[in-house]
């Protein structure tokens, strides 16, 4: 017996220890991979070890919400010596942290169920903060536990809050509404153990995100299905199950739409408006009530789960089952796009492009190849300019760019690469001659990154187009994917290995790219730049001595200064600015505490019903430009219900943005 019992307390201890090996073996190899590809690799010091471990708490408990202050203490022994620990090849500290992390959130989960079970007041003399810092850890479970009265209270009359404009409505049906809404803020609160639940792999996962964080925000550690569905975000082409959803206000998942052609549209038997309550993928049964909102984006958006067992319900009551499996489908909205727009006697091509996509894995085309096939159709209906949409492309292939940067200029030095060792080469044109060479206009905000702002800078520093909009997001730097076992690894890793830089030799890494003509865009100040990335990297300028035959056009200067003149009088560039001040006031400022009443909770929700409703106002007006589809087009639209229901929406969008509409008089201005 003694003997049996041995084993059984050894085999526990073996996986334990067989686990941690795995992980130090791991991450020592990430380690190597990075300090031999790196740009700029760093060394392992204190630190590295402060940084990993900080920012590793933070990810693990972002608000201070699991842990106490006496378990961070006792974690805190690690603080400077985790580079010690990855040099020794001892990751105990890993193994240690996880079952402190385990251990948080058993509490958290009994927290929830006392609180549940008590009797509950929907009334508080006490307040919540808003704060921009994080907390400090509580000390007690008692501390955690009033902490978590109090949010749970503040969720339930905001939430009722919510449900109506109409004060007096909600007090009369207060009772009624309250017992729906405790059961739905309960629920939510349970399931967020799952949220929070990690299995060990997952955990040292982050833990090697964290690691390759130190290095730049852009160095990351990839599974190898993590790598299938990164390679895949960057192509045009996607498996899906043909169902548009979205959460409704009481988070039900609901089916928005049927894509055309698709698994769910063969079905015969899903319908809008059609609730799914369940999903079963790869033997694992997913309540949607319950559901993460990143498992059921990985189901709908990522490779792992290719085919699923959906569970409706109806709104006549009958609830059925449907097995769906992926197919590819043409992703309209991930590929480029042209339309014509007519601004009074002028004809003006738009050509969207939402990402430098590349024929990787499932991808079937290039956006290369796309762009030169849209302006072939945009040429043969005699447009008289050229807008190029890079708003919120926030980048993808650099083999792509480079291609497409020759479309546009007839030969010369494109960007210049500086690699680790110091080594500067010229990217140049690689084909002379351009594809369209009238007037551009080209259009970036401060989610076009990385390749768009590869692109741009071609442009602008060729002078060949006119840049409107934002200040870029400021990445100038480029990755490629390593496997972590020079032999049918599983995993990899993706280093940033070298930076670009301008043919004048600045770069834009952490500062953007500055458009030509700025017009402000809503919460433009809000969005997150390379620039608050405690990582980024810092460049310095390149001597560069290239010769490059600028685009003389004088007309492009006239345009520039015409098109700010336009803009300094336009009223709606101007309700964007007074609007900007007060959603940067709201952002910016210290807001005061709420206490914990129906009236005063019910006055902070809707205290901002003015500002959104004059942001809504702003964002349907239309502008007087004609959105057409080209012949060629047009004739694809009568047998494709989805690409005619598609172009609906695009175009409503279209006239409603005041950057492509002065991008239009832009292009008039080259024409007089």
């Amino acid at each position: 017996m003694k003997k049996i019992t041995f084993i059984f307390i050894l085999l526990p201890i073996l996986a334990i220890c067989q686990n941690e090996l795995k992980s130090c073996e791991t991450l020592s190899k990430i380690n190597a991979l990075i300090q031999k590809t790196h740009y700029k690799p760093k060394t392992n010091d204190d630190s590295l070890s402060v940084f990993v471990f900080d920012n590793f708490i933070d990810d693990l408990d972002d608000n201070h919400k699991l842990f106490l202050e006496s378990e961070i203490t006792a974690l805190k022994k690690y603080r400077l010596k985790i580079d010690d620990y990855i040099n020794d090849k001892n990751c105990t500290f890993l193994t240690e942290i996880y079952t402190i992390y385990n251990k948080s959130l058993t509490r958290y989960q009994s927290i929830i169920d006392n609180i549940k079970s008590e009797p509950f007041g929907l009334s508080s003399k006490e307040s919540i903060k808003y704060s921009k810092k994080t907390f400090p850890f509580f000390k007690t479970d008692a501390e955690l536990k009033i902490f978590y009265k109090k949010i749970v209270l503040f969720d339930i009359l905001s939430d009722i809050s919510q449900t109506s404009k109409n004060k007096d409505s909600l007090v009369n049906n207060f009772d009624k509404i309250t017992k729906t809404t405790k059961d739905k803020v309960f629920e939510a609160y349970v399931c967020k153990t799952a949220d929070y639940q990690l299995t060990k792999t997952d955990f040292d996962t982050k833990f090697f995100n964290v690691f390759c964080r130190y290095f730049d925000p852009h160095t990351q550690f990839f599974t190898k299905t993590d790598k299938s569905s990164f390679l895949t975000s960057v192509s045009s082409d996607n498996l899906s199950y043909g169902l548009m959803v979205s959460f409704n206000e009481k988070d039900e998942l609901q089916v928005e739409e049927i894509i055309p052609g698709s698994a769910a549209y063969f079905s015969d038997k899903i319908t809008a408006g059609d609730q799914i309550i369940k999903i079963n993928a790869n033997n694992q049964d997913y309540a949607i009530g319950c559901a993460t909102y990143k498992i059921i984006e990985d189901i709908f958006g990522s490779n792992k789960y290719t085919q699923a067992n959906f569970t409706f319900h109806k709104k006549t009551g009958l609830t059925y089952t449907v097995n769906l499996t992926k197919t590819v489908l043409k992703d309209y909205s991930n590929s480029v796009y042209s339309y014509i727009l007519e601004n009074e006697d002028i004809r003006v091509g738009y050509l969207k492009i939402p990402s430098f996509y590349a024929t990787l894995e499932d991808g079937k085309t290039n956006v290369s190849d796309d762009v030169v096939k849209e302006i072939y159709k945009l040429k043969a209906d005699k447009i008289e300019g050229l807008v190029i949409d890079l708003q919120d492309n926030g980048g993808g292939s650099m083999g792509e760019v480079v291609t497409m940067s020759g479309l546009f200029i007839d030969a010369g030095p494109l960007a210049l690469i500086n690699d680790r060792t110091g080594k500067i080469e010229t990217i140049k044109d690689p084909n002379r001659g351009t594809i369209y060479n009238g007037p551009l206009v080209i259009l970036i905000n401060g989610f076009s990154a990385s390749a768009s702002e590869f692109f741009v800078n071609v442009m602008q520093d060729y002078k060949r187009a006119v840049i409107v909009g934002n200040q870029s997001y400021g990445k100038a730097s480029m990755q490629q994917i390593y496997p972590l076992d020079d032999k049918d690894s599983e995993d990899f890793v993706k280093i940033t290995s070298e930076k670009f830089y301008r043919i004048t030799g600045n770069s834009n890494q952490t500062i953007g790219t500055s458009p030509d003509v700025v017009i402000d865009a809503l919460f433009d100040k809000q969005i997150p730049r390379e620039k608050a990335n405690k990582t980024a990297l810092v460049v310095k300028p390149l001597v560069a001595n290239l010769r490059y035959d600028v685009v003389q056009n004088p007309k492009r200067d006239i345009a520039i200064q015409n098109s700010k003149k336009r803009l300094i009088e336009n009223q709606d560039a101007k309700i964007i600015i007074s609007l900007n001040i007060e959603i940067n006031k709201l952002y910016d400022s210290v807001l005061p505490d709420v206490l914990l009443n129906f009236d005063a909770v019910f006055a902070s929700v809707h205290q901002l019903n003015n500002l959104w409703k004059n942001i809504e106002i702003l964002s349907q007006k239309e502008y007087p430009i004609k959105v057409l589809k080209n012949e060629v087009d047009l004739e694809y639209e009568q047998f494709d219900d989805y690409l005619k229901k598609s172009n609906i929406d695009k175009i409503k969008i279209i006239k409603s943005n005041l950057h492509i509409f002065e991008a239009t008089n832009i292009i008039k201005d080259f024409k007089n």
